[in-house]
């Protein structure tokens, strides 16, 4: 290679400029743009092999030619990423503007029907602002439970009905009847105790799952509000009291609450507690198999067994728990006589609530 002056450095510099701007101001799109910068501004480009030449220069010349260099390609890669900035903005303006949609305008007379929440999400929502209003918090747990934490823990013992193949669906997943989908939300009252120290006072809706043949008030997958307290000097009365204060609070002053006594594991004492069916109001109908009153759930003081599995001294705490279907509680109180018509997603039946 014959050796080069500076001016014919600083020559061929200026022809790669004039390429690079005439170039430049004839760009149609990113793709030509990165294409220009291949061909001059990357390690095989033009820059790059004027670069390559300066060791042809005398030793007292490399140094002017080669800040000559360095010059043109700082200033020409300051024009390209402007002109890069500036067509990438175009092309997202252009494609907002296409994709842009019109919602100044509504066909009245195309059938349209705004949607709506669904009756038992909607009186979810109802509870768990209730419940916040009295104080308590929200928690949610998984649906595929433990036996631990979904009969063990509740103190259920391994030959209780509920245990069995018939009333529950287990999972094949691990060892066999240890994983299910869970029967009620009580093992989120588990989670809450096992991961919090009291006093806790919180409620736990979520969906469920039970062997149930469909009828007039049963239904297979269902959703249940369970409620917990844990604190110290918790009595009968301050349940007696919270569902009291709930009744009201969702039914009006007008329906009659009443506590049976009944058994649950996980409680002692424990009680059942009922509401004037609204469907015939008491006085006897299929819905309530003509009994006038509707179980909503049950209730009761917590077991000290279950205080033990969590690690909680039942000499220190207290405290009740109480649970009530949501899909029944919304039967009674829009006094729909065949619960599974909540799950035929019939719109004329949606469209009433």
């Amino acid at each position: 290679m014959s050796q080069l002056s500076l001016q014919e450095i600083i020559d061929e510099v200026n022809e790669v400029k004039r390429y690079f701007y005439a170039s430049l101001e004839n760009i149609d799109g990113i793709e030509s743009l990165k294409e220009l910068e291949i061909a001059v501004l990357s390690k095989k480009g033009s820059v790059a092999f004027l670069n390559r030449q300066l060791g042809s220069l005398d030793q007292d010349l490399r140094q002017s030619a080669g800040a000559v260099i360095n010059q043109a390609r700082s200033e020409m890669k300051g024009d390209f990423d402007e002109a890069f900035r500036k067509l990438v903005a175009k092309t997202r303006d252009t494609q907002l503007e296409h994709e842009k949609l019109d919602l100044s305008e509504i066909i009245t007379d195309s059938g349209f029907r705004a949607g709506r929440k669904h009756l038992i999400t909607r009186t979810r929502e109802e509870l768990e602002d209730i419940f916040i209003g009295m104080g308590f918090t929200v928690e949610e747990g998984p649906e595929v439970e433990t036996d631990w934490h979904n009969f063990e823990a509740l103190n259920i013992p391994p030959y209780h009905p509920a245990r069995a193949g018939q009333d529950s669906f287990y999972l094949k997943f691990g060892d066999p009847e240890s994983m299910l989908l869970r029967t009620h939300t009580s093992p989120v009252q588990i989670r809450v105790m096992t991961s919090q120290q009291p006093p806790i006072y919180a409620v736990m809706p979520g969906r469920v799952y039970r062997r149930d043949t469909a009828d007039a008030r049963h239904t297979p997958v269902f959703h249940q509000i369970e409620g917990l307290v844990v604190d110290k000097d918790i009595s009968f009365a301050n349940l007696a009291g919270t569902i009291e204060t709930f009744t009201k609070a969702i039914f009006g002053p007008s329906i009659v609450s009443r506590l049976r006594p009944a058994f649950f594991p996980f409680t002692e004492p424990s009680a059942e507690f009922e509401v004037t069916c609204t469907i015939c109001e008491g006085v006897g109908c299929r819905t309530c198999s003509n009994t006038g009153w509707i179980e909503l759930g049950g209730c009761g003081m917590i077991d000290p067994k279950v205080f033990a599995s969590v690690g909680l001294d039942s000499e220190v705490w207290s405290g009740f728990a109480f649970g009530f279907g949501i899909d029944r509680l919304a039967q009674m109180r829009y006094a729909i006589s065949d619960m599974r018509i909540l799950l035929d997603n019939d719109v004329r039946f949606l469209r009433q609530f």
